[in-house]
């Protein structure tokens, strides 16, 4: 058994197999899912694990060096959006059009679901290196 580090094996391997600059979603339970990206749905009940919980275990594992948020968020879900940006810590952050997130999405090695439930939850995680 794995001793520490990301424990859901299909999570760690998109992790283990991201180049610099690919990207993965982190998505609320209604984020809709292009077909033809890798669907990792670690939803269990509403709520349940969160967007926030989904973000620190991912943070752990993860070098990111870009976020995208959809810009909704902003208003629309203030405390959610405060936590996701205190969790980023030095990464570059853009805000896009909900619209224009959806269709980013299509371009993510994978897309993990979770089971929150308030809107605009989702964020794109864009890859760094552990180098400079």
């Amino acid at each position: 058994m794995k001793k520490q580090g990301m424990l859901n094996s299909h999570i760690a391997e998109v992790l283990s197999r991201l180049g610099h600059t690919d990207t993965i979603v982190i998505a609320d339970c209604g984020l809709p899912i292009p077909d033809k990206v890798k669907r990792i749905d670690i939803s269990l009940k509403q709520g349940d694990p969160s967007f926030i919980e989904t973000i620190e275990a991912i943070l752990e594992d993860m070098v990111v060096e870009k976020a995208t948020l959809a810009s909704e968020i902003v208003e629309e879900n203030s405390a959610v959006h405060s936590l996701t940006l205190q969790q980023l810590g030095d990464a570059e952050i853009n805000y896009v059009s909900h619209e224009k997130f959806k269709e980013l999405t299509k371009n993510a090695k994978a897309v993990i679901r979770t089971g929150e439930v308030t809107p605009y939850a989702n964020i794109i995680f864009h890859a760094g290196v552990t180098f400079s």
